[in-house]
């Protein structure tokens, strides 16, 4: 499964609350049963006061979508739904948000 991959969320405690999963797992590591992803939140047209640089809003189909990056999980590759697009496009944003989280930087 190719990093920066959008999943479907197929787990319906979370699935309306998140219903896309973003893979950020490097692809070296393709050979492991489970994937870190970031649950993917639909984001309000007014982002207030979140903290844009550690939740970043991806844009997938048209849609705004905050990556909720304090939530971040490893979960086995056949919980994943389907993928739906790639956002390779927008690593630098995903990778920032990464950067904060785990260096503060």
């Amino acid at each position: 499964m190719p990093q920066f991959d959008v999943c479907k969320n197929r787990d319906s405690a979370t699935r309306s609350r998140f219903p896309l999963l973003l893979d950020v797992q490097s692809d070296l590591l393709g050979i492991l049963t489970t994937r870190v992803v970031v649950p993917l939140s639909p984001a309000p047209a007014d982002d207030g006061g979140v903290i844009k640089q550690l939740t970043p809003v991806l844009t997938i189909d048209s849609k705004r979508y905050r990556m909720v990056t304090p939530q971040l999980a490893g979960i086995s590759t056949r919980e994943l739904g389907q993928v739906i697009t790639n956002v390779a496009h927008q690593r630098p944003a995903i990778i920032a948000a990464l950067d904060l989280l785990f260096t503060g930087i």
